[in-house]
């Protein structure tokens, strides 16, 4: 029997009806009392589960992503010990990847956003820096205007192929830059700088309403946009950098993976718009992976595992919706 403690503090068992009731996979919950009918009731929120996808034709870490769960999209990316470098493009379509056209300019550790259909990628590493931008229509890639610093290891922010954030990243001019540009369809334009300059992190959210978090060094700095400007908000439990991130605005995000200096990890946190709050971890532990998605259904795909080695492997991560049970006291 599943054991609760009620709003007393007191641990206690419960039954719904005369059977034995099972604590549902991926809830928490909290024990309230309804003076209505006398019964205790357990509320629960989904708090997600990650189950497995299809396996990539092409292992990779470092790739460029866009898409939801279901219609997620990798381009780019790195073999073992960065050669070769990718041009490479796969779509998932909630069970299986195939192969689409390339890229134009090979290369890892690029930005992307965007749909399966209609996606950006920016930045990179090729050899060396490089600014290079292109579209995807759903049939090709066209290069557009390029971005003003050349940049690899940034984070991404937007969900569409003409608004998006090349956030920081590794820029020849900086090292670590704290430079934002912003992409209106047609050009980039340099905008509020984030507070702490940095590398290989997490974005999600919209050019609106925006998140970014971790980095290198390994550090749990967050900070949110508000259509103005960057803000630091609450840290990270566990720093990190090399982690990935899948949300929807700057209220409701998931920080992936990561490596903490010592460890490639599977912890997973997702952020409620003011903390961090670990939640259900990936099967296995992966760094420089791609996301797409939101918090609530995400999508994690390739990376460097715990071994050191490049994976194709993706998990779907699910959050449920709240669950309300009657029970009295045994």
């Amino acid at each position: 029997m599943a054991k609760y403690k009620d709003i007393g503090g007191t641990t206690v068992g419960f039954r719904s009806g005369a059977e034995e009731y099972t604590y549902p996979s991926g809830f928490e919950g909290s024990i309230y009392y309804n003076s209505s009918n006398g019964q205790f009731e357990f509320v629960g929120l989904g708090t997600g589960t990650w189950s497995s996808g299809g396996n990539l034709n092409t292992k990779r870490y470092a790739a460029g992503a866009s898409g939801t769960q279901t219609a997620g999209a990798i381009f780019g990316g790195d073999a073992d010990g960065g050669s070769p470098r990718y041009g490479l493009h796969e779509q998932y379509d909630g069970s299986s990847w195939t192969e689409a056209a390339d890229l134009n300019q090979e290369g890892g550790y690029a930005g992307g956003t965007g749909t399966q259909t209609a996606a950006l990628k920016f930045g990179g590493y090729s050899n060396a820096r490089h600014a290079n931008a292109e579209t995807w229509n759903g049939s090709s890639w066209t290069e557009v205007g390029d971005l003003n610093t050349a940049r690899f290891g940034h984070a991404s922010v937007g969900h569409t192929s003409t608004s998006a954030f090349a956030v920081g990243g590794s820029s020849a001019a900086s090292g670590t830059a704290a430079v934002v540009e912003q992409w209106d369809g047609s050009s980039w334009t340099e905008i509020a700088d984030i507070n702490n300059g940095r590398a290989y992190f997490g974005g999600s959210g919209l050019t609106t309403a925006g998140l970014v978090f971790g980095g290198n060094p390994e550090n749990g700095y967050t900070e949110s946009w508000n259509g103005s400007s960057w803000t630091e908000v609450g840290d990270l439990n566990t720093a990190r950098d090399n982690l990935g991130g899948a949300g929807a605005d700057n209220t409701s995000a998931l920080a992936i993976g990561g490596y903490n200096g010592t460890a490639n990890l599977a912890i997973n946190e997702s952020w409620n718009g003011s903390s961090w709050t670990e939640t259900v971890d990936l099967s296995t532990g992966v760094r420089q992976a791609g996301q797409s998605g939101i918090a609530t259904a995400a999508l994690s795909f390739a990376g460097v595992n715990p071994s050191a080695a490049r994976v194709g492997v993706s998990e779907e991560f699910n959050v449920p919706g709240t669950t309300t049970v009657s029970f009295t006291v045994s």
